[in-house]
């Protein structure tokens, strides 16, 4: 049975990661108190959903840790490669589950408008810009390549938007006195969160239930293989992501002749480069067969 591997990937700097946590947990304490008492739901949700980002971040790094510090195992065969993804879908479940909560309060926000001590506001709203804007340029970089950081960024890149927003409905608080901009505020602010969010969910979710990544046609690999002269058919075909940067194929090729192991192992190596350069596939399992009696369909229903 032949097979290739390459699972490179980036490292990724868990000291900015650590830094953005610590920036977070200051802004959460300082946004929780100040939103308490200038009465301002919008702040208190920019509070709530910078506490979800603390508890996000953290998972972020412990599976940063966990992915590139911990080896396979005779038990752990993969290691924690999979880490980051669950962390990544649990981040997004995060974020959802916060922004449902948040806009059903701005709703009732809507029918009993309180007055919002805006000065607290503003100057809470100005340090949450200010501490995440640092944290997402430090992220910048790790979340162009991979899904856990590209989570953890896009938390911080809310949350300095989400600040933004609420430093301006400060000031329009404080010189127009409109103070149902603050429910308004937090219902955008929770639709935003989860826009932002879903396509990190089901990117996550499809890699869990070991779907084919998109940019596979699963039919092109079939017509790819058959290419080759002493292939007769290629079944029992599984394509999958282990995470983002590792895509796995097993597949039952069936051979013309009955040819030697050392024959095989030159067919597979071709194979093996065909599948790398054109389906970015980078660890092959190719299990050779000649005159097997056994179901030959490309996808066999298990």
């Amino acid at each position: 049975m032949g097979h290739n591997h390459n699972h490179s990937h980036p490292v990724l700097s868990g000291k900015r990661l650590l830094f953005s946590i610590v920036l977070n947990i200051i802004i959460t304490v300082a946004q929780i108190f100040g939103g308490i008492i200038s009465g301002s739901l919008a702040l208190i949700s920019d509070a709530v959903h910078n506490l979800s980002d603390v508890i996000s971040l953290i998972i972020s790094y412990i599976a940063n840790l966990l992915t590139h510090r911990k080896k396979q195992t005779l038990e752990q065969t993969f290691g924690y490669k999979r880490a980051e993804i669950i962390a990544a879908f649990v981040n997004a479940i995060t974020l959802i589950v916060v922004a449902i909560l948040l806009g059903v309060e701005a709703i009732k926000r809507f029918f009993e408008i309180n007055e919002v001590q805006s000065d607290i506001v503003i100057w809470l709203a100005l340090l949450g810009v200010f501490a995440n804007g640092i944290s997402v340029l430090l992220l910048k970089k790790d979340a162009s390549h991979n899904l856990n950081m590209q989570s953890a960024y896009l938390h911080l890149l809310t949350d300095m938007l989400t600040s933004v927003a609420v430093f301006i409905g400060g000031l329009l608080m404080k010189f127009y006195q409109f103070y149902w901009v603050d429910a308004v505020l937090t219902l955008i602010i929770s639709i935003y969160l989860i826009y932002l969010s879903w396509e990190i969910l089901t990117k996550s979710l499809k890699i869990l239930m070991l779907f084919a990544p998109e940019y596979v046609v699963i039919n092109d690999i079939e017509k790819a293989v058959l290419d080759f002269k002493e292939i007769k058919n290629i079944h029992h075909v599984h394509v999958w992501q282990l995470n983002e940067y590792s895509c796995h194929l097993e597949a039952h090729i069936e051979f013309k002749k009955d040819v030697k192991l050392s024959e095989f192992d030159i067919v597979c190596e071709k194979i093996e480069v065909i599948l790398k350069e054109k389906f970015k596939i980078n660890h092959c399992n190719l299990q050779p067969e000649y005159q097997r009696d056994d179901v030959k369909d490309f996808i066999i229903q298990d």
